[in-house]
């Protein structure tokens, strides 16, 4: 703990603005993964086969309140559809597509902000890292000879850069994991709206994302 609490002293103090960028990166990281993984996602697979079930039995009422129920992007997309109470094919599309539109978008809002905050973390840890040679240089040209306080100041620039890009690793697999919930709950609003449009219209069942 010592030597890491070391290490981060010897950066200076541009390892704060470092710091604080990483906090609101980690706060990005926290409240989308409540919104997508916490919130949004759900057991797809069997969420949707309930309802589809529900529908060609004709329980609209009961898929309905089981939408309602959770607060799944799912969910979302089946009580729009069911509420329009339409079975028109082209009027369901439209309505699918509107209902896409709205919850589609909240999936990945904000996730960009991570690529954002890990590039200012590099740029930030390399003009401290600069800063830190050109200190250590400039030390090194007044006190000639000193060769051992010289390659301390060397060692000690490299820190703010090693920060920053430590933290941008942390924020790109964050940000990683993240896109790719969020592509798979994408995928299940697709293939959840066919099929259920399909039920509604009585139309065969064709799993799209069935393995």
């Amino acid at each position: 703990m010592g030597t890491a609490l070391g290490w981060y002293g010897e950066g200076g103090p541009i390892m704060l603005l470092i710091a604080l960028v990483g906090v609101a990166g980690v706060a990005v990281l926290v409240e989308r993964f409540y919104v997508i993984v916490v919130r949004s996602k759900t057991n797809g697979r069997v969420f949707i086969e309930r309802i589809i079930q529900l529908v060609r039995g004709g329980k609209i009422d009961d898929a309905i309140k089981l939408c309602a129920g959770s607060n799944a992007a799912l969910s979302d997309m089946g009580l729009v559809i069911l509420r329009s109470r339409s079975r028109d094919e082209p009027e369901l599309h439209q309505v699918a597509t509107a209902a896409s539109l709205a919850v589609t978008p909240k999936l990945s809002r904000r996730l960009q902000y991570l690529t954002v905050l890990g590039s200012v973390a590099i740029m930030v840890g390399a003009i401290g890292t600069l800063w830190g040679v050109r200190v250590a240089l400039r030390s090194a040209g007044a006190d000639a000879g000193h060769a051992d306080r010289l390659a301390a100041g060397l060692a000690a620039a490299f820190a703010p850069a090693m920060f920053g890009i430590a933290i941008a690793a942390l924020l790109a697999l964050g940000r990683g994991y993240l896109v790719s919930q969020s592509e798979s709950i994408t995928e299940q609003l697709e293939e959840f709206s066919a099929r259920l449009i399909n039920a509604l219209i009585d139309r065969p069942d064709v799993r799209l994302g069935h393995r």
